[in-house]
């Protein structure tokens, strides 16, 4: 049974991933994960310098799911490199860095210093509110996507996936605009903007107002944006959004995804990723399926 697949060259031992922001750099879930069984880990997003993050509360439980509002806290680059790349790299798995800036600056400032690390790619989150557009997200706009895109392309050393928002009018427009642009990969998709209430107090539940809706409600969602980017591009697809079971990711793979990553179901089962794992071999051996390969975008 081959379950390896490949993104722009590198070698995946299996489809698996985490999803960015949900956990950490896996220091977290150590005891519960044996990170050698999965095929990359997407860290949490760094930036140049270390960002504090949202007020609190910023995260609340919603049906279907959650909202947070983090505001990407993280302690800037420098020290992802000494603790937690150094972590990462004992273990035998990709690392994929997910990349956060609030200006073209900030992100090349990170993408240089992230090049001359033995990161296996790199993650542009394109969802970043971008300070010198009024605070228009970077993922918002397709002649943003290709300005980002070709920018950091020039002064990467790895590959360059982007992370694609699903707050536009059309996913396939953004799609083609980081394909133009030269991405190596696309993942999608980010969390959905969503609200919650406070009824009793009579007010936001999150004192952004608005946080990123994550979690089951958003599996469709999800499932339709990426076999439509599947239809619209060539470059290879991670998909999420929503993913608990090995059902949801082999969804993934068959609307188009060549990965998959598990993202806020984590907080629910701390051993999802290597259930995933397990669950897509299961279904491959009761569906005589010997290479992954064959699943992927199988539905067209």
């Amino acid at each position: 049974m081959n379950t390896e697949i490949k993104i722009a060259g590198v070698t995946f031992k299996n489809p698996v991933m985490t999803a960015s922001g949900t956990f950490g750099s896996g220091m977290e879930y150590g005891e519960f994960v044996d990170l050698n069984r999965l095929g990359a880990v997407v860290t949490k997003g760094v930036s140049n310098i270390p960002w504090e993050g949202n007020p609190t509360p910023r995260v609340t439980e919603v049906y279907g799911g959650m909202l947070n509002a983090i505001g990407l806290q993280n302690p800037g680059v420098d020290v992802f490199i000494e603790r937690d790349l150094a972590f990462l790299r004992k273990y035998d798995c990709r690392v994929i860095a997910n990349v956060c800036g609030r200006s073209v600056d900030d992100y090349i400032e990170t993408v240089e210093r992230l090049s001359d690390t033995d990161v296996d790619m790199l993650e542009i989150n394109i969802s970043c509110p971008n300070v010198k557009e009024g605070a228009i997200a970077f993922g918002q706009k397709a002649d943003s996507v290709f300005s980002i895109t070709d920018t950091l392309k020039k002064h990467s050393k790895k590959p360059v996936i982007m992370k694609l928002s699903p707050n536009v009018t059309d996913i396939t427009e953004m799609a083609k605009a980081a394909e133009s642009a030269g991405a190596d990969a696309i993942s999608l998709i980010n969390t959905i903007t969503g609200m919650k209430i406070d009824i009793e107090r009579r007010t936001f539940a999150l004192a952004n107002k608005t946080g990123g809706l994550s979690g089951p409600a958003i599996k469709p969602v999800a499932v339709r944006m990426v076999y439509q980017c599947a239809q619209a591009v060539k470059i290879p697809i991670i998909g999420m959004g929503g993913i608990a079971s090995a059902e949801d990711a082999i969804e993934f793979l068959m609307a188009g995804a060549t990965a998959v990553a598990a993202g806020a179901m984590n907080f629910v089962n701390p051993y999802l990723t290597t259930d995933l794992v397990d669950g897509i071999e299961k279904y491959m051996t009761d569906h005589n399926v010997s290479d992954i390969n064959e699943l992927i975008g199988c539905v067209s």
